[in-house]
């Protein structure tokens, strides 16, 4: 599925402008700790949240000139949660380059992510130098704080997950509720908040939000599962290395018979774990049936995602139709 080509425009443009943004304000000495904290954002990525943050904004009448400060806020405030995700996960690889602690050490990319932490609340700040309201200011911080526990929340949940046998594909859906989806929320927000959009605006573009995050989410497990390592940008199947309950995993231990069960619970989590087995267990949770139900779990997120979007009443209707053609491309990426 490609972008439609004015939304691929745009988004190369947001995507270029929320760069210079970051660079502008992601520079400094020590020389070694700005490069550790610009490395994954040169590495490139989708940016896929500013683009979620300038298309929200745009629907109330906002300027890319404008909502390209809060793009460049949540797109670096995502780079700190991954930079501190792959220590955590003792992933090598992330974009196609070596993560940041492989490259600088553990103790020089926790501090360039908690810097990373710092420079996106500054770069809301700059929202003051165009005469935004307090009020909007204040609202879109507040809404990236909510961001920040929220995640942490997620991501504590998943963690505590590698380590118990019996989640459940609803423990799973909270978890990746707050970790995934609640960053997807807070990018569409503050960028309806800083435009002014009404609170009733926002809790229907936080319904929105919120399903069509953990619809990408599903995807994205599905992803580290069946596709290539040159789409993953990261070794295939560290999730199972990692031990990760995805919904994939969960379904087909819920449905495995005793060989089957077996065979996954044998390699998943067991970092020695040999690529032919992890192959092995790949294909034993496609062969349950996995994959289908992941498939039409995302399916009815989407679905009920873009009905929350279509209940919204923007100034700008192109600005919500490309809305959810990004929320379609996002959520049916090919395998």
């Amino acid at each position: 599925m490609e972008l439609p080509e004015r939304l691929a425009s745009l988004a190369n443009t947001v995507s270029s402008m929320t760069y210079r943004r970051i660079e502008e304000l992601v520079s400094g000495h020590p020389r070694e700790l700005y490069d550790a904290s610009m490395h994954l954002i040169r590495a490139g990525g989708k940016r896929l949240r500013p683009l979620l943050v300038v298309l929200a904004s745009k629907m109330y009448g906002l300027s890319l000139e404008i909502s390209s400060w809060a793009a460049a806020a949540v797109e670096i405030f995502h780079n700190f949660t991954l930079v501190h995700d792959d220590i955590m996960d003792r992933d090598e690889f992330r974009r196609g380059v070596p993560t940041v602690h492989k490259i600088w050490g553990e103790a020089l990319a926790i501090v360039a992510g908690d810097l990373l932490f710092a420079k996106s609340y500054e770069a809301l700040l700059r929202l003051l130098d165009y005469g935004l309201s307090y009020e909007r200011i204040v609202s879109a911080i507040r809404e990236l704080t909510w961001a920040a526990a929220t995640v942490a929340e997620g991501q504590a949940l998943d963690v505590l997950f590698t380590s118990r046998d019996n989640v459940t594909v609803s423990e799973y859906i909270e978890m990746v509720k707050k970790k995934t989806a609640g960053l997807f929320r807070s990018s569409v927000l503050i960028g309806a908040i800083i435009a002014g959009a009404s609170d009733d605006e926002l809790a229907k573009l936080a319904e929105f939000a919120i399903d069509i995050g953990i619809a990408f989410q599903i995807r994205d497990d599905e992803l580290g599962l069946v596709a290539d390592e040159k789409t993953l940008g990261k070794p295939k199947y560290s999730d199972l290395r990692e031990g990760k309950k995805t919904v994939l995993v969960l379904y087909a231990l819920e449905r495995a018979s005793e060989e089957q069960r077996r065979i996954i619970l044998n390699s998943l989590g067991r970092s020695s774990a040999t690529r032919d087995e992890l192959e092995r267990v790949a294909k034993t949770i496609v062969e349950i049936g996995a994959l289908d139900f992941s498939n039409k779990l995302a399916e009815e997120f989407i679905r009920k995602g873009i009905e929350a979007l279509y209940l919204t009443n923007p100034r700008d209707h192109e600005a919500r139709e490309m809305l959810r053609d990004l929320a379609y491309y996002v959520t049916r990426r090919s395998y």
